[in-house]
Parts: structure tokens; sequence; C-alpha cells
């Protein structure tokens, strides 16, 4: 009887290994990276009776949002497993739309010009398969739209009592103005197993006209989190300043905003009275001694003006290993880094108290000056 016992449990155990094989394969060879320096398409107004304004004026005063939407899961009851939590998928398709559109208007009611999200699924498990783009494009009749694919995984089949799945998801940038073209450009990941698990990491550039013959350089950009030393952060921040110097020095107008993920201030713990003070790669303070000759952090210029004891604007990301209820660690992640001929007029956190995401959006009010 014990050698058919052990028989039985030989081939069980050959035939899970032989379908973790196959797995592990097809993550493997599904597994592919999109080129550098990829044109994007830009899409024109959906509204037939809309179209956007001329060129941008200099000198005029215009407003733009940075939001990571967290693919429409992360309410304040959502907790991530990647982050210590147990939740991998949105609660419901009904909870995504809620989350998404909720952001989405909430932006949209400060009547900015530009708008930058992070986090966008168009066709994801995790999602419920809901088109987040199509739903932000319904919020923004009016405006130029570009999308950037930062995420096409295979089915990830983790954690087994709800995978994550298979997702595709991406950078979106609207504009009250046209733009004139659209420009992905790839960063650097870690080249171990963690890549299956990280974004297609990228940013994207849109060149938008202004009236004295040059560009708003407008980029969107979600830098990496998980599975990234400190070498692969420096190479990531080298290429995008490749791009912004050289911007900077075609004579353009540069502004960078989203999903940093580091602390934009580098002093978060202080200013939030957070218990966790070591923390992980994507909450370390930013590198500001590298920031490039010419160029401002926008949150950091806030805080070294007002000080930390006076400066009261709200975080903009918490700890998701815990549902929130007011009291998780929380940060500055999320800003502008904008060059020497954008002036800052006002630069604040939307305190949105993390309603439908683990970040609550950025907003800047500014005027393009003479270069």
């Amino acid at each position: 009887m014990a050698p058919k016992i052990l028989k039985a449990v030989a081939v069980v155990l050959g035939a899970l290994l032989l379908a973790l094989a196959a797995y592990v394969a097809y993550v493997v060879l599904s597994y592919e990276r999109l080129g550098d320096e990829l044109s994007l398409a830009v899409e024109a107004p959906p509204a037939a009776d809309e179209s956007p304004r001329g060129t941008v004026e200099v000198g005029a005063e215009l407003t733009v949002v940075a939001a990571n939407i967290g693919f429409g899961a992360y309410n304040r009851d959502f907790d991530f497993f990647m982050d210590g939590g147990t939740g991998s998928v949105a609660a419901s398709p009904e909870v995504v739309r809620e989350d998404v559109v909720g952001t989405a208007k909430a932006v949209r009611e400060t009547g900015a010009d530009f708008a930058l999200f992070q986090e966008v699924d168009v066709d994801g498990t995790r999602s419920h398969h809901v088109d987040e783009y199509a739903l932000l494009r319904e919020q923004f009749p009016a405006d130029t739209a570009v999308f950037c694919q930062n995420y096409d995984s295979a089915f990830l089949a983790w954690p087994l009592y709800a995978p994550h799945g298979a997702n595709r998801a991406g950078l979106v940038t609207f504009s009250a103005f046209p733009i004139a073209d659209g420009t992905r450009y790839q960063l650097p990941i870690s080249e171990g197993f963690g890549k299956f698990l990280d974004l297609d990491r990228c940013f994207s550039l849109c060149r938008i006209p202004t009236d004295d013959g040059r560009a708003l350089s407008l980029i969107n950009v979600h830098l990496s989190a998980y599975g990234a030393d400190e070498s692969i952060m420096a190479a990531q921040r080298a290429k995008l300043y490749e791009v912004m110097v050289r911007e900077r020095e075609a004579g353009n107008y540069v502004i960078a905003g989203g999903d940093f993920n580091h602390d934009m201030i580098g002093v978060s713990g202080e200013v939030y009275g957070n218990e966790v003070q070591v923390v992980e790669s994507w909450a370390k303070p930013y590198d500001f001694d590298g920031v490039p000759a010419g160029f401002t952090v926008a949150a950091k210029a806030k805080l070294d003006e007002v000080g930390i004891e006076a400066f009261a604007d709200a975080a903009t990301c918490r700890d998701a290993g815990r549902p929130y209820d007011g009291t998780n660690d929380r940060w500055i992640m999320d800003t502008f880094i904008c060059s020497d001929n954008v002036e800052c007029l006002e630069y604040t956190t939307m305190d949105l108290d993390f309603a439908y995401s683990d970040h609550n959006p950025v907003m800047m009010r500014f005027k393009l000056g003479a270069a």
C-alpha cells in the first residue's frame, strides 16, 4: 500500500513541478520590452464640437496637475501585497470606475490646462478589464491626449488566492492646447527576476507649441518602486535629466511631473510623524544634489522657502501595507521639476485624503518666462 501512495505522491509532485516549469517558461518567453524613443500617437479631442486652444502664451498663468490613480484600486480600504498587505485586485469594476472618475473630476475641477496621470490601466486583470483611459477621456473631452504604455505583463499568478494577472497600463497626458508631438523614452530597470514584477519603466515627452516659436516640453514620469537598487535609480534619473537638459538647451520650457517614488522633500518622516524612518528604495530621500543646474524640484523648493515647521502641504503618498485610517506613514513622492525659464507661482498638494488612490494629486500654477 505504501509504495502506491508514494508513487501517487510522486506523480502529483511531478505534475506540479512540470506545471511550474511551464509557467516560468511562459512568463520568461512572453517578456518583451518596447524600444527607446518611440513616437506616440497624439489624439484629438473626442468631442466633435470641441477643439484645443491655440498656442501657449508666454507670460500667461497656467496650471498643471499630476496624479497617480493607482489603477483604480487604491481607495482607503485597499492594501497591496507588494507593500506588505494582501490586496492585488480592485474590489470590483464599480470601484475602479468610482475611483478613476473621482480623481479625474477633482483634477478637472481645478481647470488645469495640463494633466499628467500615471498607473492608467487599459486592460487589466487587477482592474477588472475596465478601460481607464476611456474613462479619463470622458472627463477631458476638450483636451488633446497622449497615451504612453509602460506595462504589458504576462499573467502573474501571484498571490495564489487572487492573482495580479495580466495587465496593460501606461501614462496619460492631457493638454488644453494642441500637442505637436509625443515621444516615449525607455528607462533602465533591474535585470533580475524583479523585472517581471516591475513596470516597463519609461517617461513620455509632449511638446506643446508656444507663441514665441518655442515649446513647452511636458514630461510625464513614473520611476521604479520595486526591485530597483540605487544604481538603477541613478541611471533612470540620468536618462530623464539627459532629455530635460537637451530640451532646455533647445530653448524650450521644461516641466517634468509625476510619481518619482522617492521622498521629494527629503524629510517626509519628520513632517508627517512616520513610524518607519528607514524605508525602502522608493521612499528614500531624493538625490537633490544630482538635479541639473537650472532645474528646481517644486516640493523641495517650497519646503526650503517656508521651513519644516511651516510646511503644511498634505502628503502625496501613503503606506499601502494596510488600509488607510489617517495614521499610515506618508510621504511627498509626487511633484514637478522645472527649468529656470518656468516661474512657479503656486505649488500645493490637492488633499483628497486618499479617497480614490494611495496618491494625492499635486498642482502647480506657473507661467513661462523669457528664455
